[in-house]
């Protein structure tokens, strides 16, 4: 009697960090709250775990030769740092290996249960003190077992790197169809492209980037579409870069057409690095409406996702609705925002959302409204509000984690060298990759960490001056 039961839904590194900092709190220890993560995949990892490019659309979109493009002392979760030795900017299988460790130390895998996907979770606000009903699949995805379970709390911890946006623009279907045209999340190598020579890669996020750096070493030839691009040829013609694109023409012929008037004809193939769709199909409309939140103020009664943003949420996580059907306290979103270091923010959201499970009142509704209008109207100049909400710019990601955390009443702040790596993450990546061609970085690594993360902060302070000396001697040349 008494004792709260949550409910994670996902164990990816969203949901390890929810079990985590509730297996933490004074609560959870005495016995009063407990929690069970349901994780639809046979393992933990999240977006970290391999899987083949198979199903519509694949469980993953983790390709090959994906490395961090954060350094690692940055990206951590604050409360475990990677192994002394670790590559500066490691492979997906080390952040994967990383996960296994996070969950093993802190022993959170008796709280997960796999193979288990949540179908439905809704919320009778006129049953007994408003508590959850969560329809799981346990087993295969064929399968037709399903379980019930009551909770008072849920964390939607689902991630959001899954489900494939697609640009709208002309004849882009004809090239699909063709199978000329697909989605980055079915990429893994440049093998995937069969006899392609030309390749189309829409898009200038860190998979688009990635994408160019393997079919350029695959020896292929790339055209890079990229929103306010100014045309160059590059790499004795090999990269071709182009703006954004107006319209797909004629599939046969690979032709396409850009804003700027210009084409480019014998277009094997495209790949659309254009991002993900945020999704929460196991809420029901009723709860979550899947649609463009009207505008603001006043702040729509209703939570509204638009496939880019949910909308109105307090500090990016608390629902800030009609609070008879949807209180704040009942239901939390982690892992909205991005441009961030994900890991470190994550514990700082699940403290700041245990807070409110304990303390409901401790969220204004008036306070937290002003701030989402502020946002609002800071955003209006721009395009594309819904598009905008959750990304970070600057350093505001930093000043981020530090309110959650003051309004958490943590102590943990975000330090200055954090801060410093973050703003040189470019330039320390493009050295450590140096390092790796020259066969260097195995014994920059070595031992360091061993005497804690003092280490690692010298070691990135002495890249980024390598770097300074390598561009001072080709300025030189």
């Amino acid at each position: 009697e008494g004792r709260r039961n949550i409910c994670v839904v996902g164990a990816g590194p969203g949901g390890l960090a929810a079990v985590k900092i509730i297996k933490d709190s004074p609560q959870f220890k005495a016995g009063e709250w407990t929690v069970t993560a349901f994780e639809a995949r046979d393992s933990i990892g999240g977006i970290w775990l391999p899987a083949p490019p198979t199903g519509d659309p694949p469980l993953t979109p983790l390709y090959d030769s994906l490395t961090t493009n954060l350094p690692h002392p940055v990206m951590a979760y604050t409360s475990f740092s990677f192994p002394p030795g670790t590559a500066l900017f490691p492979p997906a299988s080390t952040v994967l290996t990383y996960l296994d460790a996070y969950a093993s130390h802190f022993e959170l895998y008796p709280h997960i249960r796999l193979n288990t996907a949540v179908l439905s979770a809704t919320r009778d606000p006129s049953g007994p003190a408003g508590k959850w009903t969560v329809i799981v699949r346990t087993g295969a995805a064929h399968a037709n077992s399903t379980e019930t379970h009551t909770f008072d709390h849920l964390v939607v911890a689902n991630g959001h790197y899954r489900t494939p946006r697609l640009p709208a623009t002309p004849g882009l279907a004809r090239w699909v169809d063709a199978r000329k045209a697909f989605h980055a999340v079915h990429y893994r190598n440049p093998g995937t492209f069969g006899a392609a020579q030309t390749v189309l890669v829409v898009g200038a996020g860190p998979s688009g980037q990635d994408l160019i750096t393997d079919l350029l070493a695959s020896g292929r030839t790339v055209v890079h579409s990229a929103t306010g691009a100014v045309r160059d040829d590059v790499r004795d013609g090999r990269l071709k870069v182009r703006g954004r694109v107006a319209q797909y023409l004629d599939p046969a012929a690979g032709k396409v057409l850009f804003e700027d008037g210009t084409e480019e004809s014998c277009v094997d193939s495209v790949v659309l690095a254009t991002g993900y769709k945020v999704e929460c199909a196991f809420l029901p409309p009723a709860l979550l409406q899947h649609a463009l939140p009207p505008g603001a103020p006043p702040l729509p009664r209703a939570l509204y996702n638009s496939t880019h943003h949910v909308f109105p949420l307090a500090r990016h996580v608390f629902p800030l609705v009609d609070a008879d059907t949807l209180p704040p306290s009942s239901i939390a979103f982690v892992g909205l925002p991005v441009r961030v270091a994900p890991l470190p923010l994550l514990e700082a959201q699940m403290r700041a959302i245990l807070h409110v499970f304990e303390h409901p009142d401790s969220l204004d509704p008036t306070e937290e409204a002003i701030d989402i209008v502020a946002r609002y109207e800071f955003l209006r100049t721009q395009l594309a509000i819904a598009r905008a909400w959750h990304r970070f710019d600057g350093h505001e990601q930093f000043a981020y984690r530090d309110a959650l955390h003051a309004f958490a009443g943590h102590p943990l702040r975000v330090p200055a060298w954090e801060i410093e790596m973050y703003d040189v993450k470019g330039v320390l990546r493009e050295e450590w990759r140096d390092l790796e061609r020259a066969g260097l970085a195995d014994e920059w690594a070595r031992g360091v960490g061993e005497g804690g993360i003092e280490q690692w902060v010298e070691m990135m302070h002495k890249l980024l001056k390598r770097a300074e000396e390598r561009h001072l001697e080709r300025s030189r040349l």
